[in-house]
């Protein structure tokens, strides 16, 4: 039977740790719905209780939770612009759309938790720390495209357009819509809405 008591050999932060892992494998089986105190302590192995000792709130530990994500998201970004292929602002902006949109698509249940509103405006998740250094790179990268504008408003626009296309395409909407199964279509028609055209 679970209990509140962890194995002598695991330490408080160790079974912090773990209920954490076990809310990330939980949220990429299953989706967000499935991230009740209950069962993450079930599969962890403990009371039902025993979470509540390192997140006194269930929105605590799904920040936790989404903060992985965030991690995750801000890891893959890193390796988009760092792999050598993304030569110049542009390409690179091209990459980080790209790793957005297959991070959004191949994650659906953490992508949902990560922008649910409760977490972002509980303060829990720590979003200047997650979520700002990303859109910082991508606020320096539009600005040496299009030195003209604010940066901060097109890069803005360029992620909420990508958070669009990210949902739209996760319900299957716009390959109805546009009878395309394949997003690069879509994403350079972004990156040229917000842009300007390659060349120009």
């Amino acid at each position: 039977m679970p209990s509140d008591q962890q194995p002598a050999h695991e330490s408080d932060s160790g079974l912090r740790s773990r209920l954490i892992d076990v809310g990330v494998d939980l949220v990429t089986r299953e989706g967000a719905p499935a991230l009740t105190l209950r069962e993450i302590a079930r599969r962890a192995g403990v009371s039902h209780g025993a979470p509540r000792r390192y997140f006194p709130t269930h929105l605590e530990l799904l920040s936790a939770i989404a903060r992985r994500g965030f991690e995750e998201l801000a890891h893959r970004a890193t390796v988009a612009v760092g792999d050598g292929k993304a030569v110049g602002p542009r390409a690179q902006l091209a990459a980080l759309g790209r790793g957005y949109l297959e991070f959004a698509l191949g994650n659906r249940g953490m992508y949902e938790l990560m922008f649910r509103h409760d977490l972002l405006e509980s303060g829990h998740l720590g979003l200047r720390d997650t979520s700002l250094p990303l859109f910082g790179r991508l606020v320096d990268l539009v600005g040496q495209v299009r030195p003209d504008a604010d940066a901060r408003l097109v890069a803005g626009a360029l992620w909420a357009n990508l958070h669009g296309v990210a949902q739209l395409w996760g319900w299957g909407s716009l390959q109805l819509a546009t009878g395309t199964d394949d997003f690069e279509p879509l994403l350079r028609s972004v990156l040229d809405a917000h842009l300007g055209q390659e060349g120009e």
